[in-house]
């Protein structure tokens, strides 16, 4: 692949990690999509054990992502209804208020699920706490499989 080629797959890639960092863009799909362009590009056995290896990361840490956070939302006691509609309002919020919107409504979406459910405001906020705890932990680990993977391609990109 050409040096042009490469600037340009590791430019997707960048611009998949900001996608992780801030939900616009579906970041690991984008990384991954850059990774197995390099890979058909650049051709033969170490590019491909290369994307395996990233496909790798990038699986581990989405199963990752969805299980550890929500053991931890699980054992706090938000129940998932709070997170269904906390995602809900924050989609709709994506759309009212451009990019702090999905965090917005996300939060007011938590909070008022578990008001309804609990009737006592300081108990609806530590569980809209736990479930912002919850999301930052599951970015957080999607980002490190991430930068994992994105680390691997960049020592493969350099030495091939």
């Amino acid at each position: 692949m050409s040096a042009m080629g490469e600037v340009l797959v590791g430019l997707a890639i960048l611009i998949g990690l900001l996608g992780i960092i801030v939900p616009i863009l579906p970041g690991v799909i984008l990384i991954l999509a850059a990774i197995l362009v390099w890979a058909i590009m650049t051709g033969g056995t170490s590019a491909w054990i290369v994307f395996a290896i990233c496909t790798t990361l990038l699986v581990i840490s989405g199963v990752i992502k969805y299980t550890w956070p929500g053991r931890r939302l699980k054992e706090a006691g938000v129940p998932n209804r709070t997170l269904l509609l906390g995602a809900v309002f924050g989609i709709v919020g994506f759309f009212v208020v451009p990019v702090v919107g999905l965090i917005l409504g996300f939060v007011l979406g938590v909070y008022l699920s578990e008001y309804q459910r609990i009737k006592e405001h300081q108990a609806a906020w530590q569980s809209t706490i736990h479930a912002l705890k919850g999301v930052g932990l599951s970015m957080l680990i999607e980002l490190f499989g991430a930068l994992m993977a994105t680390g691997v391609w960049l020592i493969a990109a350099l030495a091939l």
